[in-house]
């Protein structure tokens, strides 16, 4: 009896215990990074004249966050943040500018591709990298900081076009026909990547750095057309749509129809990527993230007023207000993460790098200001938490704006005018400033302004 019994028990322990090796199977990670898309633009976060039915899918399938910072209010020193785990004050970029001179990484940073590098991943980024010039010359290729492959535009500026001349792969400058949509391609690349990836069953990081909906307002033809059936061109003159004759670059019809259009391109995108991860057999052992660079912006007729694009949040790109800095961050894992859930916790891009880091068994990189989030992710009770959050925004050599979200409180000033308090609980739209009301607190505020700034290390 007693041998039998130990048979039956060691058939057991293996039955069982060949699942969970299989679920052992290191984490594919996907993130796909928007570009200038505000909190309120997703319509799981709310938006109204458009839906965004894949994307939302990260929601209904995973996680929601409503507590999630970006590392800036503009576009290369938030993807610095994002790359090398140190807040604003501590990064070294922390505004845009030349990419050849001070919007680049250092060899030394040690970044997020990096840490994956090392756990035996397979990297590849596809998009708008906007930390430095693309091609094998540029100091601040990404494949020099732990990618083994990379697909887009050469740099920042160019990315303002999807319509470019050129796209860089793997360091060479490559010549396009004139008139083709980039950004196709570039979804293309990264879907192939991922297959690749997944046949050679080798765990991989994708990171795709779309410039969607950056302006211009650039999307394929047939979309246009197709949203300025229900939004004709705007008549600046009296204030209305109508049927205006549009703007004149390439298959712009107007604005606003161009904004509805890029973003269903993007939605469309997103759910190829999650048909693709299903047809590969690969969905329970992926984790797809989705988050934006900053908020809304004002740029190339973009009107962010019309389609609530902040979510109600006060201010937009290049401000500190919670609408140029609040960001969707939607978080999908079957199997791990519950299904519809959502979380509160307060987090910003410089917590995904120890998140990472503890995702794949990595120490994290010293000194680093972030925390990982990972407990979260996983349903854990408990998750530490930050004692403050810190952003500041250059325009120059020094800080033009700073901000500190300290619990329920959010104070921000611009250089040379008044600190304001907001109490973001009682009033997350920023209406009442309670500086003068709350003296302890904004003492505490310009303590942390002091002692989370550090000056801009000397770049080589």
């Amino acid at each position: 009896m007693t041998r039998m019994f130990l048979a039956i028990f060691l058939f057991v322990f293996v039955f069982v215990a060949g699942p969970a090796a299989t679920s052992a199977t290191p984490p594919n990670v996907i993130y796909i990074l928007a570009d200038d898309l505000g909190y309120g633009d997703l319509s799981c976060y709310g938006q109204e004249k458009i839906t965004t039915p894949a994307i939302d899918r990260l929601a209904s399938e995973g996680m929601k966050f409503t507590g999630h910072y970006s590392g800036n209010t503009v576009c290369s020193p938030s993807r610095a943040v994002l790359m090398t785990g140190l807040h604003s004050g501590h990064c070294a970029i922390r505004g845009n500018g030349s990419e050849e001179k001070n919007v680049r990484l250092q060899l030394e940073d040690v970044v997020l591709p990096e840490l994956f590098k090392a756990a035996g991943y397979a990297t590849g980024a596809f998009g708008k990298w906007g930390l430095g010039i693309t091609t094998a010359e540029g100091r601040g290729n990404p494949l020099n900081h732990g990618f083994d492959e990379f697909y887009g535009w050469k740099s920042q500026t160019i990315a303002h076009t999807y319509y470019p001349s050129s796209v860089v792969h793997n360091g060479k400058e490559l010549p396009l026909e004139k008139g083709t949509y980039v950004h196709d391609l570039i979804m293309s690349q990264a879907r192939e990547f991922i297959r690749l990836q997944a046949e050679a069953k080798r765990p991989f990081f994708c990171y795709i750095p779309t410039a969607v909906p950056h302006a211009a307002m650039h999307a394929p033809k047939a979309l246009h057309e197709k949203w300025r059936k229900k939004f004709p061109q705007f008549d600046k003159k009296t204030g209305k749509y109508g049927a205006g004759p549009g703007e004149t670059c390439p298959d712009v019809i107007n604005p606003i129809a161009g904004f509805a259009a890029m973003m269903e391109h993007l939605d469309n995108e997103v759910g190829r990527i999650l048909d693709l991860l299903a047809e590969l057999g690969i969905d329970d052992n992926t984790l797809v993230m989705f988050a934006s660079d900053n908020g809304a912006h004002r740029e190339g007729g973009h009107d962010p007023a019309f389609w609530n694009s902040t979510g109600g949040l006060r201010g937009y790109k290049r401000d500190m207000h919670e609408g140029g800095i609040r960001s969707p961050l939607l978080a999908r894992w079957p199997g791990t993460i519950r299904p519809g859930s959502t979380s509160d916790h307060l987090s910003g891009f410089w917590d995904m790098l120890p998140t990472m880091a503890e995702l794949v068994g990595q120490p994290i990189p010293k000194p680093c200001d972030g925390i990982s989030f990972l407990p979260t992710l996983r349903g854990a009770p408990e998750q530490p938490e930050h004692d403050y959050l810190y952003w500041e925004f250059h325009k120059g050599s020094k800080p033009f704006s700073q901000a500190v979200r300290l619990g329920q409180w959010k104070a921000y000033q611009e250089t040379g005018k008044p600190l304001q308090l907001f109490d973001l609980v009682a009033d997350p739209f920023e209406k009442t400033d309670l500086a003068s009301k709350k003296p302890a607190i904004v003492s505490r505020i310009k303590q942390i302004f002091t002692e989370a700034h550090k000056p801009i290390p000397a770049t080589p």
